[in-house]
């Protein structure tokens, strides 16, 4: 052992006189800058070689370590060598070899060729913790790989699709806290082992049928699990089918590792039947159970012979998929995938009409108006909302499971989050100021300085703005998250803050829903007063928009108290279960709302074939309106009524 050497270089044949030494190790200097060529040349009893804690080590020469037959374990950790160094001249005769370089962070690449000479029949690589960005193409070509540590190589992007081609394995692949988007499509084929956790760019996945020997998967996600459950279930299915026709046999006998015969004597006397019929064939060819006679090589591939002849290898797998990410698409049942897209076109088509007649409407723009925009705005956006979920789940359908995790981490997911988070609260809070403006006009009917006005309406409805984004960001600062499940709903609730955030949303909807039903309390109350005159119009205005609100949190009362329930804790549906909810009853409203706030009304259809009279069409119904419409005016004015210009009247619609 060298420790503390206080020279820079360490020279060729520098340990020719140790020609009997079995370990030699250099480390804790200082001083040691190069090893030069044949430093470590024709040793032929040493084992093993150690340089460890050599930071300013910066350069190993090609062919410093030569014709090592015996060399078994070559350490090199803790340096600054920048190039990858020269292993290709050990011609080690062992038939197990250990190679480990750990902790060289200015060590970037790993070369062509770069373990060619090291012709073992089991060569582990410990390759971990160095500054390793990039691994080219035939890197470990003509090596037999037991192992291949990759792990904690942080900086570890791209591995060459090519770089095992030429090389025999590995068993076991570890490339555990790797910065790896993607595996090599070449060479997987012999993985039994495969650990990648802790690999949050590893995303996707090679296709399943190039993890052929796979047993034991550790991975970052429970998404990719789910592909590995598959092929687990189809892989099993097929081994077993080969049994069919042998169950007895293979619930009384036992496989030699020879895999020639069964030890059995019922076996035995049918195999000396065959010798007697068959005196000059070999024993392969006489026994009818014989392995060899009855599967191909391939079929046998799969089983662990030291275990029961019809057991095969079970694969594992974790992190096993839990509640909130089953193995499943985004919407999971084939009926949704036909109803999502029903609704949301009629959400976005219908509320995109009602925006744009009441927008270029040519009356003016009321309160009653003002917030009905806002509130097709609201539904028009849980309209996107579905759109995005739709159209994913086209594209994932069958693999969402190589997908999940760039939906669910990526924009794609919060950008549908913020969407459903805000029109949803923004569609409450803009029911609430509806209901709560009708029972005001109502009930101070005859008062008409106390009459709600555009300039008190936009203040309100910039507050509810400012309270639906506040809420719909929440979730993207921390404050729960997105990336919970498939269909971006805010359903984490492991942190206090997260759960007080759930709560706080489902309890203010539960409050809304409260006052807009004392309101129409009041408001039928009101309207069956007979000191009261209210216009009849506003009656029936308040009958409409009953049968609106009341629809609307019709739809929204399970989701409330499922949701409840499931921020205590003390779920009583599954996230399989909710997306009937999501789609059968959340988006519901917003697919109703212009049909029954609009498209049915009278001033709506008016308001339509004007504008379509503006765009060349529906020009003879355009004129039908506007004569009835002059008709009733003029009227109006015979009756002394309020003589307001006709493009002027003031429309609740």
């Amino acid at each position: 052992s060298f420790t503390h050497l206080p020279v820079k270089v360490i020279p060729s044949h520098a340990f020719e006189g140790l020609r009997d030494a079995f370990i030699i190790e250099i480390s804790q200097s200082d001083s040691l800058e190069r090893i030069e060529a044949s430093a470590f040349d024709s040793l032929p009893t040493l084992s093993e070689i150690l340089i460890l804690n050599t930071k300013n080590l910066l350069h190993i020469e090609d062919g410093a370590f030569r014709n090592l037959p015996r060399l078994k374990y070559l350490s090199i950790c803790n340096t600054g060598i920048r190039q990858f160094p020269d292993l290709t001249q050990i011609f080690s005769l062992e038939a197990h070899f250990i190679l480990e370089l750990c902790d060289n962070l200015r060590m970037t690449t790993i070369p062509q060729n770069a373990f060619q000479g090291m012709n073992n029949e089991s060569l582990t690589l410990k390759l971990y913790k160095n500054g390793f960005e990039d691994i080219h193409s035939h890197a470990f070509n003509g090596t037999k790989l037991n192992q291949l540590i990759l792990k904690d190589n942080k900086n570890l992007r791209w591995i060459h699709n090519d770089a095992l081609r030429g090389a025999t394995g590995p068993d076991v692949l570890d490339i555990s806290s790797t910065a790896l988007e993607s595996l090599p499509s070449y060479g997987l084929e012999a993985i039994q082992v495969l650990n990648a956790t802790s690999s949050y760019s590893l995303k996707r996945l090679p296709p399943l049928d190039k993890f052929s020997s796979l047993l034991e998967a550790a991975l970052t996600y429970p998404s990719h699990c789910c592909a590995f459950r598959n092929l687990r279930t189809e892989k099993q299915n097929s081994l077993l089918s080969i049994f069919d026709n042998f169950s007895k046999e293979c619930e009384s006998t036992m496989r030699k590792r020879t895999n020639e015969v069964l030890e059995d004597s019922y076996n035995t006397s049918l195999w000396s039947a065959e010798k007697n019929m068959y005196p000059f064939a070999t024993d392969e060819e006489t026994s009818p159970y014989s392995y060899s006679a009855i599967f191909d090589d391939s079929e046998m591939t799969g089983f662990d012979f030291e275990y029961d002849f019809c057991q095969p290898k079970i694969l594992t797998c974790t992190p096993e998929p839990d509640a909130f990410n089953p193995c499943e698409d985004i919407l999971g049942y084939s009926f949704l995938r036909v109803l999502i897209w029903f609704i949301n076109i009629l959400a976005i088509a219908g509320n995109f009409t009602v925006l744009l007649v009441l927008i270029t409407s040519h009356y003016k723009l009321t309160v009653p108006r003002f917030l009905m925009c806002n509130l097709s705005f609201a539904d028009f956006c849980m309209g996107l909302y579905l759109l995005l979920i739709a159209s994913v789940d086209a594209q994932t359908s069958g693999q969402y499971y190589n997908h999940a995790i760039d939906w669910q981490t990526g924009s794609g997911c919060s950008t549908a989050g913020f969407f459903t988070v805000f029109a949803s609260e923004l569609s409450v809070y803009t029911l609430t100021v509806i209901t709560i403006e009708r029972w005001h006009t109502i009930t101070y009917a005859m008062q008409l300085d106390r009459k709600l006005r555009l300039r008190h309406a936009v203040p309100i409805m910039l507050g509810g703005w400012i309270f639906s984004i506040l809420i719909a960001v929440l979730p993207l600062l921390g404050v729960s998250s997105y990336m919970k499940v498939s269909i971006c709903l805010p359903m984490d609730i492991e942190t206090g803050l997260s759960q007080a955030y759930i709560l706080l949303i489902l309890v203010l909807n539960v409050v809304a829903f409260i006052v807009i039903c004392a309101c129409y309390i009041k408001i039928y109350i009101a309207v069956q007063n007979p000191e009261l005159v209210a216009a009849n119009k506003d009656t029936k205005v308040a009958k409409r928009m009953a049968i609106l609100i009341f629809t609307d949190f019709t739809c929204m009362a399970p989701i409330s108290f499922f949701a409840i329930s499931a921020a205590f804790k003390v779920p009583l549906i599954t996230v399989t279960n909710s997306k009937i909810l999501l789609v059968l009853f959340y988006p519901v409203n917003s697919c109703a709302n212009p049909f029954l706030y609009a498209i049915f009304t009278k001033a709506f259809r008016r308001d339509f074939f004007l504008l379509m009279s503006k765009l060349g069409c529906c020009k003879s119904r355009a004129e039908l309106y506007r004569m009835n419409y002059f008709s009733a005016y003029t009227s109006n004015c015979k009756n002394g009524s309020s003589a307001t210009a006709p493009h002027q009247a003031p429309q609740p619609l």
